[in-house]
Parts: C-alpha cells; structure tokens; sequence
C-alpha cells in the first residue's frame, strides 16, 4: 500500500493573530497620542530644553528602533525557516524509516507495526486476515544478465502491479525479491486463492525497461488467521512455509499453510545442520558403480556416486541431500571431496579405467570449474584423459553459449563430457551438435521399460544417433540379462545398473553379472 508523504507546514514569520495584535496596539497608541496631543507636548518639552540637544536624541532612538524591528523580523524568518528544514528532514527520515526507498511500498517496520492491528480487527469483526508471501521467481538472473539497474526498475514495476492488485491491503517490502500482503476479508479461502492467481498472472506478464524485454514468475505461499495462527510473528511464518512449499511444488503457484508442511521445514532445517557437519568431517562419500563394455563384458570404469549414511536416519538419498547442499552454497566443496577421494581410490584401478562424476547445473555456472577439477587431478596425480564429467540436459538449456565455452575449456585438458540422462530433458540435435559431448548416457527410465515398443525404439534410436555422431552409448538402469543382450544388439557399446553391481564404497575390480539383481533395490541405490 503505498504512503502519501505528510503535507508539508508552512511556519510563518508573524502569525496572522499576532498580525492583528500588532496592528490593533499600533491603532489604538496612534489614537491615544492624538487625543492627548503628546507629540505637541514632546515638542515642546525638547523646545524648552534645547541645550540638551534632545532632537538629535530621538532621532538615533527612532532609527535604533526600526533597525530592531528590522533585525527581529529577519531573526524570525531564519527561525521559521529551520523549523521547516528540520521538520522536512524528519518526515524525509520517517518515510525512509517506515518506507521502501526503491517501491515506496511499506517496509518490514511498518507491516510489524500494522499486521497485529489487522489481526486484531479480523477477530473483533469474525473474519479473516489472510497473509501472502510473494516471491518472485527466476528475478536472480535479471540482476545477473542485466544488472542492478534493471532489477530495480522490474522491481518498481512489481510494486506498482501490486499495488493496484491489492488495493485495501497492507503491502511491504521486507527483502531483496519478496513482498508482504496482508489482507482482511470475509471467511472462506475463496477470495484468497482468487487474489492469488490474479496476482501471479499479473506479475508473470512481461516487464519493459528501455529495449529490454524481462520476463520472471511469482509464488505465494498463505497463511490465515485465526485458522493458522493468531501472532503476526507466527502467521509470517507459517506464510513463509507455504511459500517455501509452493516453491518446492514447481513455482509459479500458491501454496496455503499445512501444519505438515511445518514439520517437513523443520526436518529439512535439521538436514541442512547436519549436512554441513557431515561434509566438513568427510561423512559423504563416494560410491562406485561399475561401467561394462557389453561386448565383451570388461569393466571401461566407474562412476562415482555420492553417498550420506546419517548417524540416525540411515542411507539418504542423493535426490535429497543434493538439492540441500546446492541451496547451501555446499555443492562445489561436496563435489571436489568426492572427486579428490575419488581420484585417490582410483591409484588401484586398471589404469586406464575411467572416472564418472556429476556436475550439478549451479557449478555449470561457475567460469573457474575447469581450474577446480584440474587443480584436484594435479593434486592427486589423476590423468585428465581418465575423467569423465556429466550433465544432466536441463542444466545446459539456461546459457548454451557459456556452457560451450566451458565444455571446450575441460575438453582441450583431456577431460570428456558425457550427456546424462539423455531423453529426459530438453536437449535437441543442435544442443548435441554446439555442444560436441564426447559421450551420451540412455535415461534409466527407457531401459527399464524396454518391453514397451515404445521405449526400445527410443532406445534404438539413441544407440543410432550416437553411432553416427561418433559418441560411445552408454545404457543406465541395466537390471536383468535380457536387458543387458538387447542393448548389446541394438548397437550400445556400454552399460551400468544393478545387472553388473550396486554401488558400493569400494570399486569392485571384477563384478561379474547376475541373473536378476534388482530385487531389493531401494530408491537410494537407484539415485
């Protein structure tokens, strides 16, 4: 909601009663001296004693007291005029105290001040205040490609939307990309939900600034109150949680507040804790599968898998713990662990046995990756030549241009690159074609499902596509020895699941396949 500044008070020199006086005083001496005749007496008082040189006299006093007058007048115009400058500059520090300088929308301040009130009226009137987080989605890269200038001139523009979608309620800034509305309605979530989806169409509609044209999203996460909470601290909060949940869902939607969803956030707070701890004491280590060729049933390598054995919660999921140490700022110094112990166990392998590892699409990101993994293969004595880095096909769509750049940087030290998960993502033929990976990986789920019609012709045409580009195949997800004897015949040169071994904390030199190893198998030995 946005503030009008306080209407500026004009202090004047002489207030107009004082004016008044002034004038009436002066009047009424005026007629007192004519009716008394006191300057005829005066003068001839000074005619009588005019040794005293008394004209001389009350001229000086005369003009004496026009200059006070004079200088009294001044006096009072400079007073009155700082008292403006002053009462200026503390409406200027109250707005900035209780405003957003950027919006002009209220700050953090002003809702903690207000939102109790809010709450408190809801509750005398038997209704509701609903409580929105707003967070803007994909507003980080506007900064980043664009610069700040633009982000604040997008973030003007969302507080202006804002405004006009939510006239009648208290609206705030309280950070970098999130805003506040509170909102006092009638019972029901109906008038919510609406105001919400209205909000994100709104705000998802693209931004202009100069020639540019911006484009982000929005998700809201709310809370109401008295359902969820009755506190103002704990009703931001619990719209915190939403929001955070809504972000969890796939952004670009809102969320209310679920009482679970509050012990979902505090599981992860106490993952986060402990995932910090686990990675500074070396808890997370690396897992090796092994990589077959199916010609002959050779091992070509291992891929290196990180894993978490939790003091009490066991085996977790890389698909858990991964994301979490991505938000954390933790994946760079996860993923160098896991390569340098990686690199290290590799000194007793065949050597020319290859080493597969991750790249999460944050480190893509990062223009001195290369240096970093070179830095650890020096270290360890690890030939570039025997490492191969995958990507998942989402992580390279967002910058094709820089991702080359650094698939070329790895490539000309000997490192290849492989193509993870192929067939899942949103790669194309000109991606594959920019890009010039040296390998390509088949997604598990095609394997699997290869008694489908469909799946083997997808599989098959991979298997083809990599022939012609020159790139080895490689089949994931191979659980069975019919699965294995397809691949091999459609033309896949390499294979890996749990048909040849799980992972496990210690390369097996020489696994040897099973008839069927996929019983038993957990989601954590799939990841």
């Amino acid at each position: 909601m946005h503030r009008r500044p306080p209407k500026k008070t004009r202090h004047h020199v002489i207030r107009p009663i004082e004016a008044v006086v002034m004038l009436g005083a002066a009047a009424l001496f005026a007629m007192l001296f004519d009716q008394t005749d006191m300057f005829e007496h005066l003068l001839a008082f000074m005619e009588a004693h005019e040794a005293w040189q008394l004209d001389e006299y009350f001229f000086t006093f005369a003009l004496s007291g026009i200059g006070f007058v004079v200088l009294a007048v001044r006096r009072a115009s400079d007073l009155a005029r700082e008292i403006d400058q002053r009462e200026a500059a503390e409406a200027r520090a109250n707005q900035l105290a209780r405003h957003d300088p950027l919006t002009g929308l209220a700050n953090r301040r002003v809702l903690q001040d207000e939102l109790p009130m809010l709450i408190e009226r809801a509750a005398d009137d038997g209704t509701q205040c609903s409580l929105f987080c707003i967070d803007l989605d994909h507003f980080k890269p506007v900064n980043d490609v664009h610069g700040h200038e633009t982000g604040d001139a997008v973030l003007a523009q969302v507080a202006e939307r804002l405004a006009t979608l939510a006239r009648g309620g208290l609206l705030a800034r309280v950070g970098g990309d999130e805003f506040v509305l509170a909102l006092v309605h009638g019972d029901g979530s109906d008038t919510a939900k609406r105001l919400a989806t209205r909000i994100i169409r709104g705000l998802s509609a693209p931004y202009q600034v100069g020639d540019r044209r911006i484009e982000i999203g929005a998700t809201i996460g709310i809370a109401r109150s008295p359902n969820d909470a009755v506190q103002a601290d704990e009703l931001l909060r619990a719209a915190d949680v939403a929001m955070y949940e809504a972000k969890r869902a796939g952004r670009g939607t809102c969320r209310f507040f679920q009482t679970e969803m509050d012990a979902r956030l505090r599981a992860r707070a106490a993952l986060e804790a402990d995932l910090r701890g686990a990675i500074e004491r070396g808890e997370v280590l690396p897992y090796y599968q092994p990589v077959m060729a199916l010609a002959d049933g050779s091992v070509v390598g291992y891929e290196a898998l990180a894993r978490w054995l939790h003091p009490t919660r066991g085996m977790i999921a890389p698909d858990e713990f991964i994301p979490i140490a991505e938000d954390l700022g933790l994946i760079d110094m996860l993923s160098v662990r896991i390569l340098r112990q990686a690199c290290i166990a590799a000194r007793d392998w065949p050597p020319d046995a290859t080493l597969s590892i991750n790249i999460s699409p944050i480190q893509l990101k990062d223009p001195w990756l290369s240096a970093r993994l070179l830095a650890v293969l020096s270290e360890t004595g690890f030939a570039p030549g025997r490492l191969i880095v995958e990507v998942t096909e989402n992580a390279i769509i967002e910058d094709i241009d820089a991702v080359s750049e650094l698939f070329r940087s790895l490539q000309r030290t000997g490192i290849r690159v492989a193509l993870d998960d192929f067939g899942k993502g949103y790669s194309s033929l000109s991606h594959l074609r920019q890009l010039r990976f040296n390998h390509l990986k088949i997604d598990s789920s095609f394997v699997r499902t290869m008694d489908s019609a469909e799946s083997r012709k997808i599989v098959r045409a991979v298997a083809g596509l990599g022939r012609a580009l020159g790139m080895p195949v490689t089949a994931e997800g191979v659980e069975t020895p019919a699965a294995a004897e397809a691949l091999r015949q459609m033309g896949c040169e390499q294979a890996q699941g749990f048909f040849y071994g799980r992972p496990k904390p210690v390369a097996d030199p020489a696994p040897r396949a099973c008839e069927d190893r996929s019983d038993g198998v957990t989601e954590v030995d799939r990841a």
